[in-house]
């Protein structure tokens, strides 16, 4: 790894079950000499990225805080969907849901809540399982075959036991079709009597920049079957891509107009 990767693969090893660690354990896991570690530690701390919690001791630090919200006020993905994700919750009464991928980790990014009895285990931030529930397998079914030869290879057992397929063959079958229909329906997968209909926020080369759910109790989601889920889902999802491409136009032309100026 480059230096900059091996600093950053010090923020992964924080998470609800370890959130404090000492730098002897740091270097412990990462297999980095004791000056190495120190000085990592040491960077991350200044660029408040770590904070210290007693001598040697570190959780994460108020920068992270910061980049959360800046995320929030600026995202172009977040500020086009929000709008969207309200008004679908309010036709739907369903919970509206947008997840992202980056490595092998799913997260929700935000969350309209349309059904006040609904409680879910997994919220912003909270890491998902990679298997389970429409949003993964929507994202996964966009990834370039060889990452997704590269997860099977890494993580093939976990994806027989969530049911998509017990080799590399079936494994990219049961993905090709969950891209062909451009829909997924999950039903109890992630939380038992939970069930969510899922589509690609797609972009304009194609990629998937995340997966647009909606979520809600099984039964009210078999009532509106996947038919009616699968188009309001996807209306959703182009009034999302229309609203980016047209920020995208208006910052193109006001960069324009300030390298003019």
């Amino acid at each position: 790894m480059t230096s900059p990767s091996r600093v950053l693969a010090i923020l992964g090893l924080f998470d609800e079950t370890r959130p404090v660690w000492h730098t002897d354990e740091v270097n412990a896991t990462l297999g980095y000499t004791r000056a190495t570690g120190y000085r990592y530690v040491k960077d991350l701390v200044e660029a408040g990225f770590l904070q210290k919690v007693s001598p040697g001791w570190y959780s994460l630090g108020a920068r992270i805080i910061e980049l959360d919200y800046q995320l929030r006020r600026s995202d172009p993905v977040l500020l086009a969907a929000v709008p969207v994700m309200e008004r679908l919750v309010a036709r739907s009464r369903l919970d509206c849901v947008l997840s992202a991928m980056f490595g092998l980790h799913v997260v929700d990014t935000y969350r309209a809540s349309g059904d006040a009895d609904l409680k879910l285990g997994y919220g912003r931030g909270r890491p998902r399982p990679l298997f389970l529930g429409a949003a993964p397998k929507v994202l996964l079914a966009h990834r370039p075959r060889a990452q997704l030869a590269r997860i099977y290879e890494s993580h093939g057992d976990d994806a027989a036991r969530a049911g998509l397929g017990d080799s590399w063959d079936a494994f990219r079958t049961f993905l090709a079709n969950v891209r062909k229909d451009g829909f997924y329906l999950s039903k109890g997968e992630l939380e038992k009597a939970v069930g969510a209909s899922g589509v690609p926020l797609l972009n304009a080369d194609g990629d998937a920049l995340a997966a647009l759910t909606l979520v809600g109790a099984i039964d009210v989601l078999v009532d509106a079957g996947p038919e009616k889920l699968k188009r309001m889902l996807t209306r959703a999802a182009d009034e999302i891509r229309d609203a980016m491409e047209v920020d995208g136009a208006r910052r193109a032309s006001s960069n324009r107009r300030g390298r003019a100026a």
